[in-house]
């Protein structure tokens, strides 16, 4: 990490730290679901993605044609649609009129080009959108399964070549119902100052999204095998005869900067584990009302 991002990342905590993210009118959620496990970090060969976390399995299924969504872009369209769902309780959600306020909306600088961001924005939308999502859940003792698409429908109007062109309709996407209750019944608060300052790392995203999802609920020292960690996180980094060791180092090089943003995080990084104490949550629990 060079000097300038390192002193980004200190400005960005310090200002965490002087102002609550409710307060900054910064408070975000995110699907827990996909907290617990998450989609891919770059492109992968294929239509379905499975990652497990204990005994919760997630499996993506996208049209061969289209592709399974992947990267940074998708995670912030996830949170952005979880956050609006919450505020405003609605299955359809209104992106707006315009592509260049919508990407405003995501913390997105508007690039054109072949691998500029509107680009990729239209891409990763169209494969998020068409993918099918599994949860399921296996012990010796029970086991359970519940599917679901992101959204049944979406309507987009935005023409990339005029960003600023306003069109005659909204665009809307109308949530899943499966996943609107999802999301209703459990969102994860988060801080989207952090998701801003680390974008351009979908592990570090991850990282952030699960560390203040696990925080608040930890009751006491949990050690967690760099093994699991890898099933969980990082089934994009090969398993090599050093036990993972790209993953680890990928992990723990991402994991210093979620923690100068959620410096209460009380971590320890063993040869074999990360250790995890209680701490106090990164968002404070809140109170209804």
């Amino acid at each position: 990490m060079n000097q300038e991002k390192l002193n980004q990342l200190i400005t960005t905590a310090l200002a965490i730290e002087a102002e609550a993210a409710k307060e900054a009118g910064a408070l975000g959620y995110m699907a827990r679901a996909l907290v617990q496990a998450t989609i891919p970090h770059k492109k992968v060969v294929g239509s379905e993605f499975t990652r497990k976390n204990g005994a919760f399995i997630l499996s993506i299924l996208a049209p061969a044609m289209i592709g399974l969504p992947y990267g940074s872009i998708p995670r912030l369209l996830i949170s952005w649609l979880t956050t609006e769902t919450v505020l405003t309780k609605k299955r359809t959600i209104c992106l707006g009129n315009t592509l260049s306020s919508f990407m405003q909306k995501l913390g997105l600088i508007p690039t054109g080009g072949r691998w500029g961001s509107i680009t990729r924005l239209k891409e990763q939308t169209k494969r998020l959108f068409a993918s099918s999502i599994s949860c399921s859940y296996e012990t010796e003792e029970r086991e359970g399964e519940k599917g679901f698409r992101i959204v049944d429908s979406h309507d987009i109007w935005w023409t990339p070549k005029n960003l600023n062109q306003t069109s005659l309709f909204d665009s809307t996407v109308t949530l899943s119902e499966t996943f609107f209750n999802e999301i209703s019944n459990n969102p994860v608060p988060i801080d989207l100052r952090v998701l801003q300052e680390l974008k351009r790392s979908p592990l570090a995203l991850d990282i952030y999204c699960w560390l203040t999802y696990r925080m608040s609920y930890l009751k006491k020292i949990s050690h967690i095998p760099w093994a699991v960690l890898q099933v969980q996180f990082g089934s994009d980094y090969a398993i090599n005869e050093q036990g993972g060791r790209d993953f680890k180092r990928a992990f723990i090089r991402e994991l210093k900067k979620v923690c100068l943003l959620y410096s209460e995080a009380k971590i320890e990084i063993d040869t074999n584990v990360l250790i995890l104490k209680p701490s106090k949550p990164h968002i404070t629990k809140l109170v209804s009302g």
